[in-house]
C-alpha cells in the first residue's frame, strides 16, 4: 500500500494521519506498540526518513512516546496508558 508519491513533501503527514486515524479508533490502544519504522517502510512504501519524521510528528503531538531500542509506544490519558517500564513492554527485564 502506497500513500501519496514519495517526492510529496508531505508524505510524512499523510502518513501520520493514517497513524492517527488508526490511533484513534483503538487499532493501537494505549500502551501498545505502533508498527516499526522497517514495517511502516514496507507497509507503506516511503522512505525510512519519511517514516520516521511521522513517528516524530506524533510524538511532539503527544499521541506515541519513543522507548530508544524499544519503538514507539501509544500513550494514554495519564499513566495508565504507557507502560511503566518500557523494558517490559518488549518483554525484556534488567534481571539476569
Amino acid at each position: 500500500m502506497s500513500i501519496g508519491d514519495e517526492s510529496d513533501p508531505r508524505a510524512y503527514m499523510q502518513l501520520a494521519a493514517v497513524l492517527r486515524k488508526a490511533i484513534a479508533d483503538g487499532t493501537y490502544p494505549p500502551g501498545t506498540a505502533t508498527p516499526s519504522i522497517t514495517t511502516l517502510t514496507q507497509e507503506y512504501g516511503h522512505a525510512r526518513q519519511t517514516c520516521s519524521k511521522a513517528l516524530g510528528l506524533l510524538v511532539k503531538e503527544g499521541l506515541l512516546t519513543r522507548y530508544p531500542g524499544l519503538g514507539y509506544y501509544v500513550t494514554g490519558k495519564g499513566s495508565e496508558g504507557r507502560p511503566a517500564n518500557p523494558a517490559s513492554a518488549a518483554g525484556r527485564t534488567d534481571e539476569p
